[in-house]
C-alpha cells in the first residue's frame, strides 16, 4: 500500500469547516490503496472545538502529533476574546476596531508571515525529515490555510526526493481577509514571494474552485487540479421540518458578509405581510460577528432571531435538514468569486432550498444552478430577492417547499477522494 504524509493544522477536536476536507479524504484514502500518515499539532489553539469529530477519525490513519508554539497564547494575555476572534477569521469592520484590535492585526500580519503558525515550520521539517526516511514515504501533502503548512512542505521538498502536493482550501494572497491584516509593503512582498515559491516548487497544486485555478496558472506552470469540497453520507435521524418559516444561516457569519439588502428585504416583507410576520424566523447557527447582530437590530429584526451559537457538526447537519430555507452569504467582492463555501455541499444534500447572495460570476453560483438546489442573487437584485423570498414563503404555506436536486454524486467525498488518489498515484 502506498504511504502518504498529510501535513495539516486543523484536525479533530477542531471544529469548523477547515477540518472537514482532510478528515474525509483520510477516511476514504485506504479504499484507494493509500495509507494516510497525518501530522498535526499536539497543543493547537483552535477557536472552535467539536469533540464529536474525534469519533470520525479513520482507524486506519496513523496520526503523529508534535508540540507547537503559537503567539496567540501570548496575545490572549492582553485579550483572549479578541485573539479568538482574529484566529477564527472574524475581523471587525475597520471603523469599529479598537486600538488593541488594530495592534493585534498589525502584529499578526507583519511579525508572523505567512501566519501565526510559522514558528512550527523549522521544528516540523527537522522531525519529519527523519520520519519520512524511516517510514519510506515518497509523497507528502500540505493543506492550507494556515499557509505555514506549505512552508513545511517546501522545506522537505528541498531536502528529500519526495513528491509534494500543495492543497489550497482557500487562496493565499487573494483571500478576502488578507487585505485587512495591515501589511506593510515589505510584508506584502514576502507573502507574494512565498506564495510564488510554493506554487513553483510543489509537484502538483490542488484548489477548490475553477477561478483559483486560473489565478494560480498565471503564477506557475505546474499542474493545478480542481477538487472541490463535498458531502459525506451522514447518519442523521430524519427530522420534521420547522413549523416556522425559518431562514437558517449555518457557519461563521463574518462582518464582511453582512447582507444589508437581505435585512432590508425582510423588514419590508414583515411590514407588508402580517402572515409572513407571524410565521417568519431567522435561525443563526455558528459564530456571528457583533456587527451582523447590530445590523439585524438596526432593521428591527431582533424579535425574529433564534441565535443558537456554535453547535456540533452533527447538530448543524440536523438543523440544515429541519430548516425551511438555507442562507448562503458570500462577501460582495471581486476577490471572493473563487470562494466555494464548504457548507454548500452539505446544504445541497439536505433537500432544502438554498437562498444565496454573492458577487456576479461566483463559482458557487454555477454549482447551485447546475444542481437545481436553490436561487442565487447578486447584491443589487433587491426586487428579485424579495420575490424569491415571497415565492419560497408561498410554497411553504402550501407544503410544497422542496427541491429536486440533480447531479450531486460528483460531489460525494468518496468520488472526490478517488480523484485525489489518482493524483497521488500519478508519477508526475
Amino acid at each position: 500500500m502506498k504511504k502518504v504524509l498529510i501535513i495539516a493544522y486543523y484536525w479533530p477536536p477542531s471544529g469548523g469547516p477547515g477540518v472537514q476536507r482532510w478528515l474525509k479524504f483520510v477516511k476514504y484514502l485506504p479504499e484507494n490503496g493509500i495509507e494516510p500518515h497525518v501530522y498535526v499539532p499536539e497543543n493547537p489553539t483552535y477557536p472552535i472545538i467539536d469533540l464529536e469529530l474525534e469519533k470520525e477519525v479513520s482507524a486506519k490513519a496513523i496520526v503523529i502529533k508534535q508540540r507547537i508554539f503559537e503567539p496567540y497564547g501570548l496575545a490572549s494575555f492582553f485579550s483572549k476574546k479578541n485573539t479568538q476572534k482574529i484566529s477564527s477569521g472574524i475581523i471587525p469592520n475597520e471603523r469599529k476596531q479598537s486600538f488593541l484590535q488594530k495592534m493585534l492585526l498589525y502584529v499578526r500580519g507583519n511579525a508572523f508571515i505567512p501566519d501565526a503558525r510559522v514558528l512550527w515550520v523549522k521544528p516540523s521539517i527537522k522531525f519529519l525529515e527523519k520520519y519520512i526516511q524511516e517510514h519510506k514515504i515518497d509523497t507528502i501533502i500540505t493543506t492550507g490555510p494556515p499557509h505555514s503548512m506549505h512552508l513545511i512542505g517546501l522545506g522537505l521538498k528541498q531536502k528529500l526526493a519526495v513528491k509534494w502536493i500543495a492543497d489550497f482550501r482557500d487562496p493565499w494572497t487573494t483571500i478576502g481577509y488578507h487585505s485587512e491584516l495591515k501589511l506593510s509593503a515589505s510584508s506584502q512582498k514576502k507573502h507574494t514571494d512565498l506564495e510564488s515559491k510554493v506554487l513553483n516548487t510543489a509537484d502538483s497544486i490542488l484548489v477548490t474552485s475553477a477561478t483559483t485555478k486560473k489565478e494560480f496558472q498565471l503564477v506557475t506552470t505546474k499542474s493545478v487540479h480542481v477538487i472541490t469540497n463535498g458531502y459525506d453520507v451522514e447518519k442523521i435521524e430524519k427530522l420534521l421540518l420547522d413549523e416556522k418559516f425559518t431562514l437558517a444561516h449555518i457557519g461563521s457569519f463574518l462582518s464582511q458578509r453582512n447582507p444589508r439588502i437581505l435585512w432590508k428585504c425582510l423588514k419590508e416583507i414583515i411590514k407588508e405581510n402580517p402572515s409572513f410576520k407571524s410565521d417568519f424566523q431567522l435561525k443563526l447557527i455558528g459564530s456571528v460577528s457583533q456587527e451582523v447582530l447590530e445590523t439585524i437590530s438596526e432593521f428591527r429584526l431582533d424579535s425574529f432571531v433564534n441565535n443558537l451559537g456554535y453547535v456540533s457538526h452533527n447538530e448543524a447537519v440536523s438543523q440544515q435538514r429541519s430548516s425551511q430555507v438555507l442562507l448562503l452569504i458570500e462577501i460582495n467582492s471581486e476577490a471572493t468569486k473563487n470562494i466555494i463555501p464548504g457548507k454548500l455541499f452539505e446544504y445541497m444534500v439536505s433537500e432544502r432550498p438554498i437562498l444565496a447572495l454573492g458577487p456576479e460570476n461566483s463559482d458557487f453560483e454555477q454549482i447551485i444552478k447546475s444542481t437545481n438546489t436553490g436561487v442565487f442573487h447578486q447584491y443589487d437584485e433587491y426586487d428579485e430577492l424579495k420575490q424569491t423570498i415571497l415565492a419560497f414563503y408561498e410554497k411553504y404555506k402550501s407544503n410544497a417547499l422542496k427541491v429536486q436536486a440533480v447531479g450531486l454524486q460528483q460531489y460525494s467525498r468518496k468520488n472526490l477522494t478517488k480523484q485525489l488518489a489518482e493524483i497521488i498515484h500519478s508519477k508526475k
